[in-house]
């Protein structure tokens, strides 16, 4: 079959199968986005106490983690197209019991379920666009779920602006801007049901036909031959290693938890979710801004965050991982770093200006590394048989982080006095001691086939086994 014969047999388009892929994504950063300026007006509105809209907020968290935990195993066994479709109903659903809750119970037993799907989405979504790039563009098509999130962030800031003190058709504000969350749900709910399946997967499960035919539908500029190779080693890695579980995650793919864990853990622990959780508030309380003003700062940060974004699915596969990784650690540590020291060392006028433009120097730092490599990696670094169970622990790292991050960054901000250089300090340290973790247990992965990536760990793991006897 010639080339253009291939791209003649393609019924849909696979960049679009890749945006498809990665709305979960945009719903994941929708849903962080959208509750930082809803919840002081859902607090008026349902007469919360503090405690209780600090349970609001946190809700999805718990959600999330059970999601990210469950989901992997799941997926494994059923697919992962069959999952993306459950998850995308779990967002209709919270989206729009968020937006009728009448009540306190109601709103967190929606967000629990809001949480359950953007954990869900959060290790199905890397794991199965890794499974659907090839080797030379899956960096970048894997940025696009990092993507997504920031521009599902940027949209929830602007829904937050363009709702605020709006009651249409005697709806409230808040209640608005909760329900655009069920738009992008729908177009996931859709696009889930013309997705194909992984076909590595589809190879795992004995329906080679199938992943044939996918693989044809995803490689448009692959000619036969490559596509057949492609096949082979797909098939060769799975009788390599086909029975999966957590007993193997624990012992052949340990070096790959490890990491995953770890890069998760990090991403969270240098504090971006303070900036996108809390930007507002720190504004207000630590240099006196007015809401509105404080508001408009996150928008400005939320652009910066997603043209960061698309700086990195530029770049993404032309260097490698790791050095990005440091890189990006580098850049945000001596930012903060700086931040901090500025906040104890001159007036507060003077150190908000500088304050807003080390936040974005940060965010770029952030965004243009550890913001969608962390996502990258937990996709590609395990095994077939065990890459959805795998996901799901880095993913349940990740909120585990977001959680401690989300709970203790208003504590530590009151007992620095409202100071931010107390806390920015703190996520200093943290990305200072990201680099020697990248260096001593991060894998390069850049510019290799996840099957290259499962042959290296394997060996990896027969050698140490060796050397133990």
């Amino acid at each position: 079959m010639s080339k253009q014969q291939n791209k003649n047999t393609h019924s849909l388009n696979s960049n679009v199968i890749f945006v498809i892929g990665a709305l979960g994504g945009l719903l994941f950063g929708f849903d962080t986005g959208i509750i930082s300026g809803a919840s002081p007006l859902i607090e008026k509105a349902l007469h919360l106490t503090i405690s209780e809209i600090s349970f609001v907020t946190s809700a999805v968290l718990i959600g999330s983690c059970v999601g990210a935990l469950t989901i992997g195993g799941l997926s494994d066994k059923y697919g992962r197209k069959l999952l993306l479709f459950i998850s995308s109903i779990l967002f209709i659903i919270g989206a729009l019991m968020s937006a009728f809750a009448p009540n306190f119970v109601v709103i967190v037993i929606a967000r629990i379920i809001l949480g359950l799907a953007v954990g869900s989405a959060s290790a199905l979504t890397p794991a199965y666009l890794a499974e659907l790039a090839p080797k030379e563009r899956r960096g970048s098509l894997e940025t696009l779920f990092q993507l997504m999130i920031t521009a599902g962030i940027l949209l929830a800031y602007m829904a937050n602006i363009g709702f605020l003190h709006h009651n249409i058709a005697g709806w409230a504000d808040w209640r608005w801007m909760l329900a655009t969350a069920f738009i992008p749900a729908l177009a996931l709910f859709i696009g889930s049901i013309i997705l194909p399946e992984s076909p590595r997967f589809l190879i795992r499960v004995g329906r080679v036909e199938e992943s044939h035919k996918v693989l044809t539908q995803l490689r448009p500029d692959y000619t036969s031959e490559q596509i057949e190779g492609e096949l082979r080693d797909i098939q060769n890695a799975d009788s390599e290693v086909h029975k999966g579980g957590v007993k193997e995650l624990f012992t052949i793919a340990r070096p790959a938890l490890v990491a995953a864990i770890g890069i998760m853990l990090f991403q969270q622990l240098v504090g971006i979710n303070s900036v996108i959780y809390y930007l507002p508030q720190v504004f207000i309380e630590g240099f006196h801004f007015s809401a509105s003003s404080a508001i408009w700062i996150s928008v400005g940060i939320g652009v910066v965050n997603f043209l960061s974004t698309i700086v990195a699915t530029i770049i993404m596969d032309k260097f490698p991982r790791k050095k990005l990784l440091i890189w990006g650690a580098f850049v945000m540590g001596v930012s903060l770093a700086i931040l901090s020291v500025i906040n104890y060392t001159i007036n507060i006028e003077t150190a908000a200006t500088y304050t807003i433009i080390l936040i974005a120097i940060y965010i770029f730092g952030f965004a243009v590394s550890w913001g969608p490599i962390a996502w990258v990696l937990i996709g590609e670094i395990f095994p077939l048989s065990v890459r959805g169970v795998g996901s799901s622990f880095g993913s349940a790292a990740n909120w585990l982080g977001n959680f401690i991050v989300t709970q203790f960054f208003l504590i530590i901000l009151a007992l620095f006095h409202n100071n931010v250089g107390g806390p920015f300090g703190i996520f200093a340290i943290f990305s200072f001691l990201a680099i020697p973790f990248v260096m001593r247990f991060v894998p390069e992965t850049h510019g290799k086939s996840l099957e290259q990536i499962q042959d290296e760990l394997l060996e990896g793991s027969k050698t140490k086994h060796k050397d133990a006897k």
